[in-house]
């Protein structure tokens, strides 16, 4: 930990002082330097902690409506947070309201700032909670309220794992700038070419493209941690755009948009929408092209008006981006699927979405469509998009 690096614990005082005390407590006792911050939303003059409520939210938080109290401490919190200077780390303690307070500011700390929160909702879907970000939820089994034989273990791990991701040594930095790439695994081939001939040049960062997998690389492109992006499976846009289980938000290049980062991709998966198991497909795509992937990942082959609503989502957003972009299409197919003799090969769809781009993306000097005869996962179509980085990353040595 740095000299002026501190370690946060953070919650609600007002119902679960004890606990945050005894944490904090823990924390000091191993030599931490610790501030607490009560986020609390009973009593504005009450100073339980280090921080109290009043100071991170003002008179906002205290409404006396509860649900409107817990959505303005959580803004503050938001904004309040990330803009200390000596967080070093962060424990957080709460129950269902607790946690929905404190976790929006956890996903605004930079990547690599340790994030705890222990928490009774931790067993259920944490996506919400999470983010994109590397928070660590810890089910806290019995419930915050109060110390026992139980809690008391469950809290002083929490601790203790903190303390020790604070204490732990930096490792070392690659000098190579980070590269970002979205796979999905109809497209491996393709994007494992291009990172074992650019793993010279480029630190390769490969997300996996279910949704939290292209938000969690914006983020990074939005902090200033990646230098380029070469986003082969922008299959996320589909599920967004047809409703499947692993869609990107409307958000999705809004990172690109927003930092101008060089950008080369393509429409890898493009020609599929994601479910769970069989029995969890929606009644009205019963009658479609389904293919069951595995015991929990059903797809189905996009029609060509979804292809074409995809294909119009990405050009636009593309049209929006101020640095260099290269959409390199693979007219040989998009996916392990969509080729001949392959369950989603569908030549009309293919058409409406390779169309759909020639007419809705605008070319510019340094925005340009390079169309490949070859499909996604063919060594060419590998090179095609290697030899567009260069281009426009300057190969960097």
């Amino acid at each position: 930990m740095s000299a002026t690096g501190r370690a946060y614990v953070v919650g609600t005082f007002d119902t679960k002082g004890e606990e945050l005390g005894y944490v904090a407590g823990l924390l000091r006792d191993a030599g931490h330097a610790v501030t607490t911050v009560d986020v609390g939303t009973s009593d504005p003059d009450a100073r339980a902690a280090d921080v109290g409520r009043g100071e991170v939210a003002g008179d906002d938080a205290f409404t006396g409506d509860r649900g409107r109290s817990v959505a303005a401490m959580s803004a503050a919190l938001e904004h309040w947070l990330p803009a200390r200077q000596d967080v070093a780390g962060v424990l957080a303690l709460g129950g269902a309201g607790g946690t929905a307070i404190v976790t929006p500011a956890l996903q605004r700390l930079p990547v690599g700032v340790p994030k705890f929160v222990v928490s009774t909702v931790a067993s259920g879907n944490v996506a919400p909670y999470v983010g994109s970000v590397d928070m660590t939820l810890m089910y806290s089994v019995t419930d915050v309220a109060g110390l026992n034989r139980i809690s008391r273990r469950v809290l002083a791990n929490a601790a203790y794992a903190l303390g020790g991701a604070i204490g732990a040594p930096e490792p070392p930095a690659s000098d190579k700038p980070a590269l970002g790439l979205t796979m999905f695994g109809v497209t491996t081939p393709c994007v494992t070419a291009v990172t074992e001939a650019v793993s010279d040049r480029f630190d390769c960062l490969v997300f996996h493209a279910t949704g939290t997998g292209g938000r969690a690389m914006e983020k990074l492109v939005d902090d200033r941690l990646v230098e380029a992006v070469v986003d082969v499976s922008t299959t996320e846009i589909a599920d967004l755009v047809v409703g499947g289980v692993m869609a990107a938000t409307e958000d999705r290049l809004g990172a690109i948009a927003r930092t101008g980062v060089p950008w080369v991709g393509s429409v890898g998966a493009l020609d599929m929408v994601n479910f769970g198991a069989p029995d969890t497909v929606p009644e009205q795509f019963r009658g479609r092209t389904l293919y069951e992937h595995n015991a929990q990942v059903t797809l189905m082959r996009t029609t060509p008006d979804e292809c074409r609503t995809a294909a119009g989502f990405l050009a636009d957003r593309l049209n929006a981006c101020p640095g260099p972009v290269r959409l390199v299409l693979p007219l040989g197919g998009v996916s392990a699927l969509d080729a001949p003799g392959m369950p989603f090969a569908d030549a009309e769809a293919d058409a409406a979405l390779f169309d759909t781009l020639r007419e809705r993306f605008h070319p510019t000097d340094d925005h340009r469509l390079v169309e490949s005869p070859h499909h996604v996962n063919d060594p060419e179509f590998a090179a095609a998009l290697v030899a567009a980085l260069d281009e426009i990353a300057g190969g960097r040595p």
